[in-house]
């Protein structure tokens, strides 16, 4: 595989990167280089977001579009990746590791779906509502598209993660320019590809993929009006102070260490349990924000559980993320690999037990791969218990047996984080009762996987804002009030110091009751 691109995805055309610098992503499976493509820089950033603007502003622009008119657009595009599907997983996988199983369910079938559900979204919404005032006449309430949007997404969900930002961002009618993280920049060449065969129009969608320092001068640029960064936690706080100083909306998804919490009657037999628990903590061989790393296991059925973690990690095979047979791949770089590994050690040295892993496969003598890691008897105080790892590492937490669960919820909520969780146990209502008690933004009961209906994000140093849900819509939408005076009727007008109608004489009297229509946004 290699894959060489010249230009750069600008205003609905390619066109000529402004320098000769260029991108090479490597196969973390072996070693060997995948291709390459031009470096965005300033210049280029700045000829992303001309066009997101031109596209944003002009007359008849995105902006000014019926909302079914851009889900139809919008629907396209879906369509246009679902038939580049196949090219699309294995550039996934071949970039950053994960399974090209896992990368046919996630990175292909995922985006498609988030895209349809807000083409649908949009259609639904009420762009515009009229209010009965309680001062007299009436308000005109307008959701309006909030602009330029500078979408940055990381390198373990390349598709998904964009698509969190695009697919709302185009069905409030925003514009957007997104920068792909350097490791995952082939995949986002078809994502172009798709948006212009399925007629979008130039400049709603501009691609610059680059390193920091573009992404930096993307995030102040003067002409972006929105922020939407998923990654590590110390990018995001570097971002928020930029968003915060410039009064920029900016919504951040960031770190996990989450807490799968096993109840004392959970079923631990491996056919049933298996292979969702599997899914939640080791999913993208632990490259994942928000899986549960951290399990917290009842003392009263401890050993079984550690049992059951290690015999599972034990059990998945270790290898090239193009095989078939693989659901264990490597990590993304050389560099992650060794902090992945340094944090093992750091848990090792503190007093963990290892169970399983925690080597570099000896049948695999390329490539950046690590055994799944099994750490058990761990303490929540411990750093390997308190920082995201981001690797295919789980620490086993003993916590006192109660019917309530309170100490295990005490030590999940021990944490700088508030992204993701699980409760595992035979009874959905008491696992239901457990997870409201976790201070997560999301959590699941006996499996987790972000559905687009609901909101996903993250509190505490997880983040900022959601993504997801028509709250994801909302987050691309600003409001504007438009106030009616009444007609002559004998009134005081608004602002002459008349005390203000009762709400629901406001409701009862005014002519123009409380209605919400569809209007173009």
């Amino acid at each position: 595989m290699d894959s060489r691109h010249d230009h750069l995805y600008i205003g609905g055309a390619w066109v000529r990167p402004s320098t000769e610098r260029r991108l090479a992503p490597v196969d973390p499976s072996t070693e060997l280089s995948l291709g390459s493509v031009p470096e965005a820089v300033e210049a280029d950033v700045d000829a992303a977001v001309g066009a997101a603007r031109a596209a944003f502003d002009s007359p008849g622009g995105w902006a000014s579009w019926e909302p079914s008119r851009r889900g139809e657009v919008m629907e396209r595009f879906a369509a246009e990746l679902d038939a580049r599907a196949r090219d699309i997983a294995a550039l996934v996988s071949a970039q950053n590791g994960m399974p090209v199983n896992i990368a046919r369910q996630l990175e292909v079938g995922y985006p498609g779906a988030v895209l349809r559900y807000y083409a649908g979204l949009a259609r639904e919404t009420g762009f515009s509502e009229v209010r009965a005032g309680l001062l007299g006449g009436s308000v005109e309430v307008r959701r309006l598209p909030v602009g330029v949007v500078a979408a940055i997404v990381p390198w373990n969900y390349p598709q998904v993660l964009s698509m969190f930002k695009i697919a709302p961002a185009m069905a409030a009618g925003c514009t957007v320019v997104l920068k792909p993280s350097p490791e995952t920049v082939l995949d986002s060449y078809l994502v172009a590809e798709a948006a212009q065969a399925a007629g979008v129009p130039a400049g709603v969608l501009n691609i610059v993929p680059g390193g920091r320092a573009a992404g930096a001068h993307l995030v102040a640029h003067p002409g972006v009006d929105k922020v939407a960064f998923t990654g590590s936690t110390a990018a995001g706080r570097a971002i928020g102070e930029t968003c915060g100083r410039l009064l920029r909306p900016v919504t951040l998804e960031l770190g996990g260490k989450s807490a799968g919490i096993v109840l004392d009657d959970a079923e631990l037999d491996p056919a049933v349990i298996g292979q969702d628990l599997v899914a939640a903590t080791l999913t993208n061989n632990g490259q994942t924000c928000f899986l549960s790393t951290r399990i917290l296991a009842p003392r009263g059925r401890y050993a079984e559980v550690v049992d059951l973690v290690t015999d599972l990690a034990r059990s998945l095979p270790v290898g090239n993320a193009l095989d078939e047979q693989t659901l264990v791949g490597p990590l993304v770089s050389a560099a992650q690999r060794e902090r992945v590994e340094g944090h093992v050690a750091k848990g090792l040295a503190e007093g963990a037990r290892l169970t399983t892993g925690g080597r570099r496969p000896a049948d695999l003598d390329r490539g950046w791969f690590l055994e799944p890691t099994v750490l058990a008897d761990v303490d929540n105080s411990w750093t390997v218990a308190r920082e995201e790892i981001f690797g295919p590492v789980l620490c086993v937490i003993p916590y006192e047996d109660s019917k309530d669960a309170a100490d295990a919820v005490r030590i999940a909520n021990d944490s700088d984080f508030g992204l993701g969780g699980t409760v595992w146990t035979a009874d959905p209502e008491r696992g239901a009762a457990v997870a409201r008690r976790v201070h997560t933004s999301t959590i699941g009961v006996n499996g987790y996987l972000p559905d687009p209906v609901a909101p996903f994000g993250g509190t505490k140093a997880s983040g900022l804002g959601s993504e997801l849900g028509p709250e994801g819509l909302a987050a691309y939408l600003r409001f504007q009030s438009v106030y009616q005076s009444s007609p002559a009727d004998g009134r005081e007008p608004a602002g002459s110091g008349a005390e203000p109608r009762d709400a629901g004489a406001a409701h009862q009297h005014t002519p123009m009751t409380a209605t919400t229509t569809t209007l173009t946004a």
